[in-house]
């Protein structure tokens, strides 16, 4: 039986991933409207880099045989000593590309070598596909399993859990919830560990590799953030008339805060693979959780296609980044969904213009930290690094937009540099009841009787993950 030593590899990269002020300006009534949406299309066979997805393999139902469940507790069982090369052979041969799954996750952690070679080619065989990618072969393979839409195997968490614990025993407490509402297909790890650092510890560098929370950082007025370039992204935020300025290289270090603003206790997270920092209230905990008064968000170093998956750190509960549900644990047993506000993405200049009484973080955090200019040195210019499956066609997959959620729950996607023009050009931007202002020198949206919406930036991939029926706001009046 030919075996091989597990290599575990290094990540592709960190996962990665108003009032006080002038007042929202809209335009004047008599502006001329630009505004038409476009509902979805259907998805294309296309992966995140326009690389054409083969054809789905046949799938059947129904349990495993007795052989592949044998030969997966041969791969996973002790995972992290050896890797039966054969057994992951024989399961090319299987002909259950429910399998492949299993691969994927295999190839996550094991992206060279023998046994990454040996994998690559019992997906193929199992696929009856052809893995052309020399970068990422695991990126390949996931992404056509998104877009496949694969069942999940029969047992697929217990020897997922094989080895993703191996690597992170802090992410147990995830696969231990049997009712979890998470797709651990799409479930990848996002190349750091767990920030589960003691609540005291928390401005405390990670000693193992995690993406450190950033808990009630210094800030000072707008003449003490003289620090940060005029020209650079803010991320601000506004609760109850005190308005703050989260500089974005700051955030692309922390990728979370946990801060208190006009009296109100709120958790910031920043995905920077998505492009997309929202805000959330977490003091609102609901009777019978005992022994905290706020909630305390964290990054658990995993990925949900390409989006940041964020927890709670008392409760150890998973939860959807980008829509404040509980996944997971205590908080998905009690329903608790949190509370988004709004986030406006705007250069420090138009921030503190239009909110001249804003505090900004502090050059160092409060931390001593020292913060690069440009942390990421262009990491996602060249597209997504992590898998996302396939896309929507309507836009470029990191095309930056505006998302809007109506009352009636009508998702609307307002790209951010056409409705710019269009607000500059004094025209109207509304669509299915809505109406994008300019504010902060960014951009949100209002009902037509001018009750604010709470709204946030994000790249076109993930709004449309997570929003697939979402409508596109196009401008009409392409004219000024």
């Amino acid at each position: 039986m030919r075996k091989a030593s597990l290599l575990v590899v290094t990540a592709l990269a960190a996962a990665a991933c108003s009032g006080g002020g002038s007042a929202p300006t809209t335009p004047s009534a008599a502006a001329t409207p630009a505004t038409t949406a476009t509902a979805a299309p259907k998805r294309v066979a296309v992966d995140s880099l326009g690389s054409p997805i083969p054809p789905a393999p046949a799938v059947a139902g129904g349990s495993f045989a007795s052989v592949v469940v044998a030969d997966l507790d041969l791969v996973f069982g002790d995972i992290g000593n050896t890797v039966d090369a054969e057994a992951i052979t024989r399961l090319g041969e299987s002909g259950d590309p429910r399998v492949a799954w299993l691969f994927a996750d295999l190839l996550r952690f094991v992206q060279r070598g023998f046994i990454a070679d040996t994998t690559v080619a019992a997906f193929e065989n199992l696929t009856e596909t052809e893995v052309t990618s020399s970068s990422s072969r695991w990126g390949q393979v996931t992404d056509w399993l998104i877009a496949w839409d694969i069942p999940s195997p029969p047992g697929y968490v217990g020897w997922k859990r094989l080895i993703f614990e191996f690597v992170e025993p802090g992410w147990s407490p995830f696969f231990d919830d049997n009712d979890a509402a998470i797709d651990w297909r799409w479930l990848s790890w996002g190349g750091v560990l767990i920030d589960d650092r003691p609540l005291d510890a928390t401005n405390r560098p990670c000693p193992d590799g995690c993406i450190p929370a950033l808990d009630d950082p210094a800030v000072t007025n707008a003449a003490g953030g003289d620090w940060y370039p005029d020209e650079r992204i803010v991320f601000g935020v506004v609760v109850n008339g005190e308005a703050r300025a989260y500089p974005k290289n700051i955030m692309e270090v922390h990728e979370m805060v946990n801060d208190t603003i006009g009296g109100r206790r709120i958790g910031l997270p920043y995905c920077t693979l998505c492009g997309s920092a929202q805000a959330y209230f977490t003091d609102d905990v609901p009777e019978g959780l005992e022994g905290f008064e706020t909630f305390e968000l964290r990054t658990s170093g995993l990925l949900s296609r390409s989006n940041k998956v964020m927890y709670e750190f008392h409760t150890r509960s998973v939860f959807d980044t980008f829509t404040g549900v509980a996944l997971s644990g205590p908080l998905q047993d009690e329903g608790v969904t949190l509370e988004m506000i709004s986030t406006r993405t705007s250069t420090w200049r138009d921030w503190k213009t239009a909110h001249p009484d804003t505090t900004i973080v502090a050059e160092d955090g409060g931390i001593g930290g020292s913060y690069r200019a440009d942390p990421l040195g262009g990491r996602d210019d060249n597209g997504p690094i992590f898998p996302i499956g396939d896309v929507d066609p309507r836009l470029p997959v990191q095309k930056d937009v505006l998302g809007v959620i109506t009352s009636d729950g009508t998702a609307i996607a307002f790209p951010v540099d056409e409705v710019t023009r269009a607000l500059e050009a004094g025209e109207l931007v509304e669509a299915a009841g809505v109406r994008v202002i300019t504010d902060g020198g960014g951009i949100g949206a209002e009902t037509l009787d001018g009750e604010p919406i709470a709204t946030h930036q994000a790249f076109w991939f993930a709004w449309s993950q997570f929003h697939p029926d979402t409508e596109v706001w196009t401008r009409v009046n392409l004219g000024g």
